[in-house]
């Protein structure tokens, strides 16, 4: 049992309410967007906060509400009786948890991705075992989707793949499985190697991938690059990711808002010619071929 408080403020005051709640013995303390009011591309070294910022802490399940709740009005000089919201949380499996929302998903004709133990009624599909982790990336966030209809859509017969920035590895691990002959999977976060791994083995493709650091990448040419990370990253990575493309090899970029889609198009048109934009809801993705 878990005691949960949370309580929506402003941005000016979350720093204090945060501190507060860990001088208070919080477990944890999670902030997050109280207005709907996404911020998508943080500046570099930035940390901004929402104009209405949610905050929810978790305490021991004995904890007692109403001396919590009168120790924030004491600190505060406040009663936020009103705006705090106290509940209590029964423990669980919790990464078992996410399962109860995520079911079979088809991209394009024949790739499908499962929960471990869920299959689709379809002679001819090609499953991924994948469960939600810690590493993103399951198919259910649009830039993700595009990336797995494009490899559904083509032939990767004898192809090697490079999959940057590759998260839970369901782009590698995606294309592997639709007949990619060999897949580099590279990664800043530790976690997110070790999840591409894990994910490889669960679906038996790990002989023919490789996991590189990115200062361990070699300097190899392949013949397809996908990239679905921000829009910004991309362009300021775009030398060193049109490096790793062959001449005619083909790059897809992803993690791009519509109003993003041309200026990252524009940086890329020195090395690519660079198609429209493939959109879905307010993302698209963007393919190129290598020209020089």
């Amino acid at each position: 049992m878990w005691l949960q408080l949370s309580l929506i403020t402003s941005k000016e005051q979350a720093p204090l309410i945060e501190a507060l709640f860990e001088n208070m013995g919080a477990l944890s303390v999670t902030l997050g967007d109280a207005g709907d009011e996404p911020i998508l591309e943080p500046g570099l070294n930035e940390t901004p906060l929402w104009p209405s910022t949610q905050i929810t802490a978790l305490f021991e399940g004995d904890s007692n509400p109403d001396n919590l709740r009168s120790c924030i009005n004491q600190s505060l000089n406040s009663d936020v009786s009103r705006q705090l919201k106290i509940e209590r949380l029964e423990d669980q499996a919790w990464e078992r948890a996410w399962l109860a929302d995520f079911h079979p998903m088809q991209f394009g004709q024949r790739l499908w991705v499962c929960p471990t133990g869920q299959s689709p009624e379809s002679n001819n599909a090609i499953i991924m075992e994948l469960d939600p982790g810690l590493a993103f990336g399951t198919g259910t966030h649009p830039t993700t989707a595009l990336c797995l209809k494009w490899l559904d859509s083509i032939n990767l017969e004898n192809q090697t793949i490079i999959d940057f920035g590759c998260g839970s590895g369901i782009l590698a691990v995606a294309a592997l499985l639709l007949g990619a002959e060999r897949a580099i999977a590279t990664d800043h976060d530790p976690q997110a190697l070790q999840a591409t791994l894990d994910n490889a083995k669960k679906n038996h493709v790990d002989s023919r991938l490789e996991i590189k650091e990115p200062c361990q990448m070699p300097a190899i040419q392949v013949d397809i690059l996908l990239a679905n990370i921000l829009a910004g990253t991309l362009i300021q990575l775009e030398p060193l990711l049109a490096s790793h493309v062959k001449p005619g090899g083909r790059i897809i970029l992803s993690g791009i808002l519509t109003a993003q889609a041309d200026e990252v198009s524009q940086a890329f048109n020195r090395h690519f010619k660079m198609q429209p934009p493939i959109i879905q809801d307010e993302w698209v993705a963007l393919e190129g071929t290598r020209i020089c």
